[in-house]
Parts: structure tokens; C-alpha cells; sequence
């Protein structure tokens, strides 16, 4: 089977290898572990992979580069305008070549690949939507006509779209779907240490405004002045780190809100595995994987109510749904930190729902979808 993937996701190569963002890679490594030949079309950067990149396992991948584009201001209009039959001809000969056309969205690349599909009607096709589905969330419109071909049957033939939660007026085109990090010998039940010592929280993300770090940092920082024993750890980089870094100085926080910035996945584990709260107050998700993952390790999660979240905390059976309100997040924080028994229970019932989402059933659940 020869599979193509159409990607926005930047590429570096290194030793004769392609890396990129560590969780896409390796989600994409369960489903490369069925097919014979790769190709891959996607932006190539020059450089040295990060510390979250890891590389493709593929003995025999054919990269095609196209160039990065965007339409985030007029200048980038006009260069994009000129790089668009580029990008259109590339993927239209891989689509050409494909036994299995595999695209990845939302995105720039995502959107033409949704467009070019269509000459393509009789090939087998996947799509892996990664943001929120929910049609009433204020999205961008190149999101909102992605999502529009991709739930056509009519415009988008023989293809399973991987979309996270279930929502209204849906084609057969359309599968609910979840991803996993952590494998069934990893599953452990959640020993969690006395919230009297110490509070820990996490956050794991990219720095940028539509994550929303700096609502973390002023939840956690009321805790802190309540003379309560709390810490923040922050994983990831982004365009808000010099305004946090600013935050956390003038309000003397070096003591208790730690930027640690991109990490392994080793690292990042073992965060989770010491924390008591997994902090998410994004603007939007599809399926979040931070929340997902500190759920694993028995964190309590704290997020927003957008997308399938509310799913993933059972309505706050096993989590707590902000309200953006930060005196009201406070109390329902602190109405779990003041009863030991509710946190041990919200504890289990969070690892109990997150583990039966292991890499094992995901990469059976891909290669039902490959092989079927």
C-alpha cells in the first residue's frame, strides 16, 4: 500500500531522517506500521530537530516539500497567491500515486488537500480532524469550509473522517475518535500525595494566547496568596512567554510559577505523575491531549468548556469546568482541595475513564481503518 499524508506540519531533516512534532510523528508511526511506501507532503525547514521532535519509522519515505503559506496579513496574501499552484500540483500527483490518501486538518494544507481530494473519488481516504468540530464554536472560516467538504458525502467520497466527539447532523463520512499517548502496561492506579504539603498544578501547551497560560498562573497565584503551599509548572514555548515571564516578576511568583519550556515525553510524565491538577483553560480544542494525558496519571483536570471536553469530564463528575470567572474557579478548586475524600475519588474516576484510551486500542482501532 503506498500512503500519502498531507500535512501542515513542519519538517527538519537530520542523519538521513524526517523529524516533526513529536506527537503527530508518533501518532503517524502506528499508522505507518501497516503500509509499504510513505509520502509525505508538507513544509521543510532548515535546521536542527527540537527537543520535541522525533523522527518517522519508515524504512522507505518519500518527502515532497512545499513551500509554507499563510493568510494572516496582506503581504503574506500576495506571496501565498504566487506559492498556491506549487502547493496544488504537488499534492494533486501524490493524490495521483496514492493508494490511501490520508489528510490532516484543520490547516493551510489541510484545506487544498480537502479541495484536491475531489478529483479523487474512487481512492481510499482518511481524514484526521484535530481541531473542534463543534459547528457552533466561532472558528476561522477556512476551518468551517474544511469541515464543510469533509462531512459532504457528496463532495468527499470514500472517506472516514476522524473527528473528536459526537455532534449533530453528521454523514456517514464522519467517525468519532480519540487519540492516546500511554500504553496498557503503563496504566497504574493514582497515588496522589496529601494536598496539605503541597498543591501542585500543571500546564502543558504552547505558550500563545489561545492557550490561555496566563489564566493558569492567576488561578494558581490566588492559592499562593491565600498563604496556601501551591506550585505551577508550565511546559512548552510561545509567543507569551516574555509577557509571563513579566507576570511572574512583578508579582514575585518566582517562587511558585515555574516556566520550563519544551520538554521530552519522559519529562512531561513524570509532571503529570507528581501533580494534583492538570490546568487548560484554552479558547479551543479538539480532543486535548494535555487533559487527556494528566487524566492518565490520575490529575484532576481543570479546563474549558469547549469542544468534547465536557465529555472527557463527565460534566464535572471527574474534573472541573471553568467558568472564566476567576473568584468561581477558585471555590470549585478549593471545595476539592479542602475534602480529600472527593479529590482521591475525582483522582480514580479521572485515571479510570483516561486509561481506557491506551496506544494499544488506538493502533487497533487504525488498523480496522487501513485494512478494512
Amino acid at each position: 500500500m503506498k500512503f500519502v499524508i498531507i500535512t501542515h506540519v513542519n519538517h527538519i531533516k537530520s542523519s538521513n531522517h524526517y523529524f516533526g512534532y513529536a506527537p503527530y510523528v508518533r501518532e503517524m508511526n502506528i499508522w505507518l506500521k501497516y503500509v509499504n511506501e510513505v509520502i509525505v507532503v508538507g513544509p521543510f525547514l532548515n535546521g536542527n530537530p527540537a527537543i520535541i521532535d522525533i523522527p518517522y519509522s519508515h524504512s522507505k519515505i518519500d518527502f515532497r516539500k512545499i513551500p509554507d503559506f499563510n493568510f494572516m496579513s496582506f503581504k503574506n496574501n500576495i506571496v501565498s497567491f504566487f506559492k498556491l499552484p506549487i502547493i496544488f500540483w504537488e499534492i494533486f500527483w501524490a493524490m495521483k500515486e496514492a493508494d490511501h490518501i490520508h489528510l490532516r486538518c484543520p490547516g493551510n494544507v489541510g484545506l487544498i488537500g480537502c479541495l484536491v481530494q475531489m478529483l479523487f473519488p474512487r481512492k481510499i481516504k482518511t481524514a484526521k480532524y484535530a481541531g473542534n468540530w463543534d459547528s457552533k464554536s466561532n472558528q476561522p472560516w477556512t476551518y468551517k469550509l474544511q469541515k464543510k467538504i469533509l462531512n459532504s458525502s457528496f463532495l468527499t467520497r470514500n472517506m472516514k473522517v476522524l473527528a473528536y466527539g459526537d455532534w449533530e447532523n453528521q454523514s456517514n463520512n464522519i467517525k468519532s475518535f480519540f487519540t492516546a499517548t500511554y500504553s496498557e502496561s503503563e496504566k497504574l492506579l493514582p497515588n496522589k500525595t496529601d494536598l496539605k504539603n503541597l498543591i501542585e498544578f500543571v500546564f502543558v501547551g504552547t505558550l500563545v494566547a489561545g492557550k490561555n497560560p496566563m489564566y493558569a498562573i492567576r488561578l494558581v497565584e490566588q492559592f499562593i496568596k491565600e498563604n496556601k503551599n501551591a506550585i505551577l509548572n508550565l511546559f512548552g514555548e510561545g509567543s507569551e512567554r516574555i509577557a509571563l515571564e513579566e507576570y511572574i516578576r512583578k508579582n514575585n511568583l518566582e517562587n511558585y510559577i515555574f516556566l520550563n519550556g519544551n520538554q521530552n515525553k519522559e519529562t512531561i510524565k513524570k509532571a503529570y505523575q507528581k501533580s494534583h491538577f492538570v490546568i487548560l483553560p484554552s479558547k479551543s480544542e479538539g480532543w486535548p491531549k494535555a487533559i487527556a494525558e494528566g487524566m492518565f496519571w490520575g490529575c484532576i483536570p481543570i479546563a474549558t468548556k469547549i469542544s468534547c471536553v465536557p465529555f472527557m469530564l463527565d460534566y464535572g463528575n471527574r474534573g472541573i469546568l471553568l467558568e472564566m470567572d476567576l473568584e468561581k474557579d477558585v471555590s470549585q478548586i478549593e471545595n476539592i482541595i479542602s475534602n480529600r475524600e472527593c479529590f482521591l475519588s475525582m483522582s480514580k474516576l479521572a485515571a479510570s475513564w483516561s486509561q481506557q484510551y491506551t496506544t494499544e486500542i488506538f493502533e487497533l482501532e487504525i488498523k480496522k481503518l487501513l485494512l478494512e
